[in-house]
């Protein structure tokens, strides 16, 4: 089961709208085009992971695994950014895998 951080909580709670209105756009996202659930994570954990964002990173790690991603190919769509981020971005969101990957083993 999925834990969230209590920032996300805090501002679904006061923010119903709003957070609906955000869950929306994420599903109707996803469902307008052929790319699967695990590969559009694995897109989203790139794009967290270059806006260094920890918490998204973290969000899409758990969805990635949760549609079926291996943890070789979460390290491998981190590492593919090497070359566009650089090795200490890439170094920080290895971490940030790390620690969830750890989580879900439990």
């Amino acid at each position: 089961m999925a834990t969230y951080p209590e920032q996300y909580l805090s501002i679904k709670k006061r923010f119903k709208k709003l957070s609906k209105a955000v869950e929306n756009l994420g599903k109707v996202t996803r469902e307008s085009g052929p790319i699967p659930d695990k590969t559009a994570h694995l897109i989203k954990l790139a794009a967290s992971i270059a806006i260094r964002s920890e918490g998204a990173a973290h969000s899409h790690i758990r969805r990635a695994i949760q549609a079926g991603a291996k943890p070789e190919e979460i390290y491998h769509a981190i590492i593919l950014l090497t070359s566009t981020l650089g090795f200490p971005t890439v170094s920080a969101a290895i971490s940030w895998a790390d620690e969830i990957i750890a989580e879900h083993k439990k």
